[in-house]
């Protein structure tokens, strides 16, 4: 039998099993949310628990074979390469911060998160590794921008020190603006039982599901994501206006073709986020549904880690010759040991 809790003049119906979400009084406490997920069809879920296990996998030991052959091998130890390697770093941190909360929860087919636990912590570390692969992304660029722009003075420019302010700076800035958001969604109320129609717990969505006044948390997401997002944009955008620039004035077609291809593996990199990205946000504010909006968010919260690894090792020549050195030295020990 429903029971009929008031707030404010407001009637709302609720189940028994529905109670323990709520406090009585003038403020609600909510200490649990319920991921939704994709589709709550039974015979759906093994296919989506395996689908979504196999590309975590393949995205964390794809990852994490980059970061072996970079670290393994000296030919590899350039400013390229170990952005490359946080790349790869942060890509596994990224996927790992929403796919086995999801994969668990299917496994054990609940829906639960807990609120100040999970939920915030998880939502922390996704803006946390969003933010740093924005930058990281525009530093690439930068990267890529002075070895062509400005090849002899390559090494002096782009010194350990640099790289190593480089991605301690992109590590503040997203640490800095992740915080500011999570500690914002921290005063917020909600009044309701709370599905969220998502895989994780996504800031917009949180926002939304909230009953108090969200103005403020509106206004600080719009700005930070115009300054944050918006910025590494145009930071790559002019930098690859100079590297084209540059390039168009090499005399040789052999000339263009080589700088050129030094820029190919992370140009397709940027080009696949950042259209993932966009598209995520112009389709859910076009459709206004939140199930479309998580479909889609997979692209880039879990497809593009996953297809990074494979455009590096495919279109840069460099890590295929590496790659194949790092697989030969297993085989070269067992040959030594049984020899």
């Amino acid at each position: 039998m429903p029971i009929y809790v008031k707030f404010s003049h407001i009637i709302f119906p609720f189940t028994d099993s529905h109670l323990h979400y709520m406090e009585t009084g003038n403020d609600t406490g909510i200490s649990e949310f319920l991921l939704m997920g994709f589709s709550e069809e039974p015979e759906l879920q093994p296919l989506i628990f395996g689908t979504f296990l196999s590309m975590y996998l393949i995205t964390v030991f794809g990852n994490l074979l980059i970061i072996l052959t970079i670290s393994s091998d000296s030919q590899l130890h350039t400013p390229m390469y170990f952005f490359l390697a946080n790349l790869s770093f942060v890509d596994i941190c990224f996927t790992s911060t929403t796919v086995p909360k999801m994969l668990w929860n299917i496994q054990t087919q609940s829906k639960v998160i807990t609120y100040a636990d999970y939920c915030i912590t998880q939502m922390f570390y996704f803006i946390l590794f969003t933010g740093l692969d924005m930058f990281l992304l525009t530093v690439m660029a930068y990267d890529r921008f002075v070895a062509i722009c400005h090849p002899l003075h390559y090494m002096v420019i782009m010194n350990p020190r640099l790289c190593g302010l480089l991605v301690l700076g992109s590590w503040v800035l997203s640490a800095l603006h992740s915080l500011l958001e999570s500690l914002m969604v921290l005063p917020l109320s909600f009044c309701t039982v709370l599905e969220i129609p998502h895989f994780f717990c996504e800031l917009n969505q949180m926002i939304q599901l909230a009953c108090s006044d969200t103005f403020l948390n509106n206004m600080v997401v719009y700005f930070l994501a115009m300054l944050l997002a918006g910025g590494p944009f145009i930071g790559i955008l002019y930098s690859y206006y100079k590297i084209v620039s540059s390039i168009r004035g090499i005399s040789s077609a052999q000339g263009k073709y080589k700088a050129f291809s030094t820029c190919v593996s992370h140009l397709s990199v940027v080009s696949l986020f950042f259209c993932t990205s966009l598209g995520v946000y112009l389709s859910s504010a076009a459709t206004q549904s939140s199930h479309s909006s998580a479909v889609a968010s997979v692209m880039y919260t879990v497809v593009t880690p996953m297809l990074n690894p494979f455009i590096y090792s495919l279109k840069n020549r460099d890590i295929k010759g590496a790659l194949m050195r790092f697989s030969e030295i297993p085989a070269k020990k067992w040959v030594i040991v049984l020899g």
